[in-house]
């Protein structure tokens, strides 16, 4: 199972949907996609602000879908302008973690540690000016033109009649996790999380249809839940590196507590889309400790304020 979701979707495809039908999608949406991440490209290279980024890195992740998975054939230019992107992406991730974990940290009303939660939150900003720099050094003016040259190519070869059916492709998507086996554990919840945005990002793509509107918010539900406990486990991450283990700081146990809380609740709206129970092992019920996961897959708005 953790090989299969190692696998690259097109390679998914064939075992899950291996004839998938031809159909036209949305065109409108489709085509603006290719506008809209070229103005969030340029965005991106003047000011990388927190929204800014998460466009960037969301258009990025609808244009992988449209492209790598939609699109019956992807051409050599269109593969080196995901390949483009996806580098920029990963560093605009480290910056949106950061954004992420900030945002979480500034909203916790917490007794202890008044002045540690103060200096973890001037560490966590000393660190997003580092990963600016690094992504503003990765954005210049030749890599934005050489990505509006190849999105506006792949935009007039772009065929949404050509491509396959986005539902059919969507619900394909979430066929390893349907199988996978129980109890639940912190990485599958994390495969989940991956592969329920990819699946939403598809589905968006397809025409208008009452089917297709609630397993869009299906996706979302999830995405919420386990994107909410992910931004807490990679903020419970770093507090720890920064503060010292959990039974070293009280700041560092408080964030632990409320990344448990996330969890039970991410397992528990699983369960209810599921529409059957989930079990979790002992240890990770009571309190899940943090396990490395890619925190720079995350796509959510920022919901966490100050």
């Amino acid at each position: 199972m953790q090989k299969l979701f190692r696998l690259p979707f097109r390679e998914q495809a064939c075992i899950f949907f291996r004839f998938a039908p031809l159909m036209s999608i949305a065109a409108k949406r489709s085509h603006a996609i290719f506008q809209k991440l070229e103005r969030d490209v340029i965005k991106l290279s003047s000011k990388p602000q927190a929204k800014s980024v998460h466009r960037f890195r969301t258009g990025t992740r609808r244009l992988q879908i449209l492209l790598g998975e939609l699109s019956p054939k992807v051409t050599r230019s269109e593969r080196k302008l995901l390949k483009l992107l996806g580098r920029i992406r990963k560093r605009a991730g480290k910056v949106r973690d950061l954004d992420v974990q900030s945002a979480a940290l500034r909203s916790l009303k917490v007794p202890q540690e008044p002045r540690r939660k103060t200096q973890l939150i001037s560490h966590l900003i000393e660190l997003r000016g580092v990963q600016e720099k690094k992504l503003r050094k990765a954005v210049d003016a030749d890599t934005v033109g050489e990505i509006q040259k190849r999105l506006k190519r792949a935009a007039r070869r772009f065929n949404p009649e050509a491509c396959h059916d986005p539902f059919a492709v969507a619900k394909a998507m979430l066929n390893p996790l349907e199988r996978a086996a129980s109890p639940l554990t912190e990485p599958i919840l994390h495969e989940y999380r991956i592969l329920s945005k990819r699946a939403r990002y598809a589905a968006e793509f397809a025409s208008p249809s009452n089917e297709g509107n609630r397993f869009i918010a299906e996706m979302k539900r999830i995405q919420d839940a386990l994107g909410d406990w992910h931004d807490w486990l990679i903020l419970t991450q770093t507090a720890i590196k920064y503060l010292g283990e959990v039974r070293e700081s009280p700041l560092a146990a408080e964030l632990h507590n409320v990344m448990g809380a996330k969890f039970r609740h991410a397992v528990a709206v699983l369960s209810q889309t599921r529409g059957k129970p989930e079990t979790v092992s002992p240890r990770a019920a009571k309190s899940p400790v943090p396990v490395p996961v890619a925190p720079s897959d995350r796509e959510q708005p920022l919901r966490l304020t100050s």
